[in-house]
């Protein structure tokens, strides 16, 4: 069981979440994230918010596999929507860097933080690495998500998931993000961090403002997240020197203090690598979590072919997180010039990943809007990214969803979405904040 709280400032309790913080200030100056001027700039938020990208990426796909964009608030950048494109780029890492950043979101330049009175916040993280940095790095982590560690987690998943299900309201409405979702995804957070058990949803609450790019496009907002970022350090370094004291433990903070690979990080690089592992391990389960009951209830015939066949489960999962595709992209920047599927790419432009479209291209997948359990190549989607950078925890996310499916069949389960639903405002972050839903039984 993880230990107990320290007695840590909690302006989480008081402060409001990044959704709530970006609202606001949106409405204070609906300009306040710039305009987007072209007709493919799919880095614009309200497109996720509104659930209306599939259309935009279907015609850029239709026109080719990446396409320049000039005038992005981020910045110029290559949209690249296929799902050939976007392998071939993530098999050649030192052609295709990640160093420069693994969102859409710019490092600013010394001359711009100077013209805005900023100082310099950059969080090296493993994923924002190359090799050689990010292969002794990620082994870190990696034995913590090998299958025989796996197959000793199943239980522990497997009775905390069944015990929040036995405790849900029935034929009573409530929000499925908040009560399965979070609670869910945040308690094995706590697990693999060894983290207080009492303070798991300040998880949450990091997650979603470490994970909202847009925040950084407005000045107050950006620093405000650093505050938050900061106080999430300073409870984590106070965990990392309890710890360092002790003798090596299973929980990814011990790991990382008896690892000659991480164990010499900078403050900046562990709380990079801790945002790393937090949106990775809270944010795409969570999201996966709330799209399937929603993909559910829009598909039903699908939701039937699930209570009718238990067997299909496992590939429903991977049918599920590619029809939801939890983070909706990731970034790269060429090293050298490159001819990519007859595009020039210079070197030192950025190209946007849009696992987003990848996971609809319908040169890979037939009819790729439709939820389709039974979809024989579903495994070949890239919501995990592919190549190098491949999610290291991408087992434990298929192991929780899997558990949740079967523990929901063997209560026979049927969740309806029954009020309102709520998207993430969020370009990187491709996912639910609130779903109204009632359960009854089949």
């Amino acid at each position: 069981m993880a230990t107990q709280p320290l007695e840590m400032p909690k302006t989480w309790t008081t402060s409001p979440t990044a959704t709530e913080a970006l609202e606001r200030a949106l409405k204070e100056n609906p300009q306040a994230l710039r305009e987007h001027k072209e007709k493919w700039d799919v880095s614009r938020s309200d497109i996720y918010f509104e659930d209306r990208w599939q259309p935009i990426f279907r015609e850029m796909r239709a026109a080719g596999d990446l396409h320049k964009v000039e005038n992005s608030p981020f910045g110029p950048h290559w949209n690249v929507v296929s799902h050939r494109a976007i392998q071939h780029i993530e098999a050649l890492p030192d052609l295709y860097s990640s160093a420069e950043g693994i969102t859409i979101l710019d490092r600013l330049t010394d001359e711009q933080l100077a013209e805005l009175g900023r100082d310099r916040f950059e969080l090296p993280m493993f994923i924002a690495m190359d090799r050689p940095k990010h292969t002794g790095q990620r082994r870190t982590v990696a034995p913590k998500f090998t299958p025989s560690n796996m197959a000793d987690m199943d239980t522990e998943i497997r009775q905390r998931t069944g015990e929040l299900l036995d405790s849900l309201p029935r034929r009573e409405v409530f929000d499925w993000v908040d009560k399965v979702s979070i609670e869910l995804t945040t308690g094995m957070l706590a697990i693999l961090f060894d983290f207080p058990w009492e303070d798991r949803r300040l998880l949450t609450f990091w997650s979603d403002w470490a994970g909202d790019t847009e925040i950084g496009l407005i000045r107050d907002l950006d620093l405000q997240r650093q505050g938050i970022i900061r106080e999430m350090g300073a409870y984590f370094t106070r965990l990392w020197m309890e710890r360092a004291q002790k003798e090596p433990t299973p929980d990814l903070i011990s790991m990382m203090i008896h690892s000659p690979a991480m164990n010499q990080m900078s403050p900046e690089e562990y709380m990079g690598n801790l945002i790393l592992l937090i949106v990775g391990g809270n944010d795409t389960t969570r999201n996966t979590m709330s799209g399937i009951v929603h993909a559910f209830d829009k598909f039903p015939d699908q939701r039937k072919l699930f209570e009718e066949q238990p067997d299909l489960i496992p590939n429903a999962v991977q049918e599920c997180i590619r029809y939801q595709t939890p983070l909706a992209h990731m970034r790269r920047q060429a090293t050298e010039d490159s001819e990519i599927f007859g595009q020039t790419v210079k070197a030192g432009e950025k190209l946007i990943l849009w696992y987003l479209s990848a996971n609809r291209d319908e040169t890979v997948f037939e009819n790729p809007d439709k939820l389709d359990i039974t979809r024989e190549n579903a495994r070949r989607h890239l919501a995990f990214g592919y190549g190098i950078h491949r999610c290291v925890g991408a087992r434990l996310a298929e192991l929780q969803l899997k558990v949740l499916l079967e523990e929901m069949h063997k209560r026979r389960m049927r969740v309806h979405v029954a009020g309102n639903v709520e998207r993430v405002r969020a370009n990187f972050v491709h996912g639910f904040r609130k779903m109204e839903v009632e359960i009854t039984e089949f």
